[in-house]
């Protein structure tokens, strides 16, 4: 680290102090009412139902033929299409039971960050709709899909997602839905557009809406193509997010709504915001009376750490939608930041050992960083197995974890789901962010500050000074 330079510590410094403001206030732009995120700010964070409330909402089928008898396989498909629409938007703190007697789904979730109307009717409007995409040849509604034009249909598409797309003619940029379709419809996508290359057209329909038909202007044999249409980037997204979750085997509606009220609600949300700084601040002074040097440069690193945090949260950028965060994922976040506390004290207590032992400053920092790697290590990666326990236990059981560990968890329930996901979500994100901003940004600057006269003094390092 010998080769760290002056200005290093000016410029890591001015990052962790820029990206720590964007986190808080995010860059927006407005056009009238509508408000646009490039970058969201901490007041866009979803907030769990024990913090801000939610709704609860009971969903019957709605069948065209009252005879129709549904099987507990429907309503299981019906259920999981529920919780996966759930997921893709990011709302983990969320509670869906089948009955399969009176065949009704009841599901409970927090509202959106923001919110003020507080329509529950609204919040679950989406959360019923067929969202049945087919693919046909021509400009003429199916009839059915063994109609003998449809080409695919959304169960054939194995990848759905919105992606910007510049227009080549204007320079404009847009919104579009490209798909991913499985091996299967591949084939059958590319005979299509060999049939209709440069003379036809295939139109797109979403339920009884036509939404695109693009012309073929030759064929599409690698089974990736896009929806086009006046798409803007939230309803590109929508779109894709159905094709996702897949259709229902029955259209839902509602037959009651309800608020369901916080546990704790604003007031204590602001209390514990308050709380939060106050914390905060009381711990830097502590680590700077302790620690000196190494103390003041370890409180960067924390609000570097937290900062970082609250970006995971929120959805830093515009295109990813902000985590649900629930009370235990505030107890995840505290805790989080105590081990990046921890590994800074362990650290200040290494490099005052090597300067009491006779090591130069450069030496003894240096040192002091690596033989405090180990206990580091070794202490958060430990909290990193624990969260990912809790992730895979308590999340959504399609997630990375929940797939690993699901042959250990069955026996779980999804009560607890949503809270306990949050807590496991931000003490893995913090604990991450701890090894990037708890010991590389700081040992960063603190060899850097090392190199200015006016800081070269061992005992602010909580050495002895030499005077020999």
């Amino acid at each position: 680290m010998r080769k760290i330079t002056k200005p290093v510590f000016f410029i890591v410094l001015i990052l962790i102090l820029g990206f720590a403001y964007l986190t808080y206030a995010g860059i927006h732009t407005y056009y009238g009412d509508i408000k646009h995120s490039y970058v969201k700010g901490v007041d866009e964070i979803r907030w769990g139902i024990d913090i801000q409330g939610g709704v609860n909402a009971t969903f019957e089928p709605e069948l065209e033929n009252e005879d129709k008898k549904i099987t507990d396989d429907e309503m299981d498909a019906a259920k999981a299409v529920i919780e996966q629409r759930l997921v893709s938007l990011n709302i983990t703190d969320s509670e869906v039971y089948a009955d399969y007697t009176k065949h009704r789904i009841m599901v409970s979730f927090p509202w959106q960050s923001g919110e003020e109307d507080f329509d529950p009717a609204e919040a679950i409007s989406e959360l019923g709709d067929t969202a049945q995409l087919v693919f046909v040849k021509g400009t003429t509604q199916a009839e059915s899909l063994e109609d003998e034009n449809v080409v695919l249909s959304g169960t054939d598409v194995k990848k759905a997602s919105a992606d910007p797309y510049q227009d080549p003619n204007t320079g404009a940029t847009t919104w579009v839905v490209s798909l991913e379709l499985n091996e299967k419809a591949t084939q059958a996508f590319a005979d299509a557009t060999t049939e209709l290359a440069g003379s036809g057209q295939i139109s797109i329909w979403m339920d009884d809406d036509m939404i695109s038909a693009p012309k073929v202007n030759q064929a599409i044999t690698d089974g990736k193509c896009q929806i086009t249409g006046d798409f803007t980037y939230e309803s590109a997204k929508s779109l894709a997010d159905k094709i996702n979750a897949g259709a229902l085997p029955f259209n839902l509606r509602s037959t009651s709504t309800n608020i369901i009220s916080a546990t704790l609600g604003e007031g204590a949300k602001f209390a514990m915001t308050i709380a939060g700084v106050i914390a905060f601040i009381m711990v830097a002074i502590y680590m700077i009376i302790i620690y000196k040097l190494p103390g003041f440069v370890a409180s960067i690193a924390l609000l570097g750490q937290a900062a970082g945090t609250l970006a995971c949260i929120s959805g830093f950028f515009g295109n990813i939608e902000s985590f649900t965060l629930t009370i235990p994922g505030i107890a995840g976040i505290i805790l989080a930041i105590g081990m990046g506390v921890d590994a800074n004290v362990i650290v200040s207590e290494r490099i005052k050992e090597e300067l009491n032992n006779g090591k130069s400053l450069n030496g003894a920092i240096e040192l002091g960083y690596k033989r405090a790697w180990a206990a580091v290590f070794d202490g958060n990666i430990t909290v990193v197995f624990v969260a990912i326990i809790l992730m895979g236990a308590f999340g959504p059981t399609d997630s990375i974890f929940g797939t690993l560990l699901k042959p250990l968890f069955m026996a779980f329930g999804a009560s607890t789901a949503g809270t306990i996901y949050s807590l496991g979500y931000t003490l893995l994100v913090g604990i991450i962010l701890n090894f990037f901003f708890g010991i590389f940004c700081s040992r960063l600057m603190l060899s850097s500050l090392s190199k200015f006269k006016a800081f070269k003094k061992r005992k602010l390092y909580g050495g002895v000074e030499n005077n020999g």
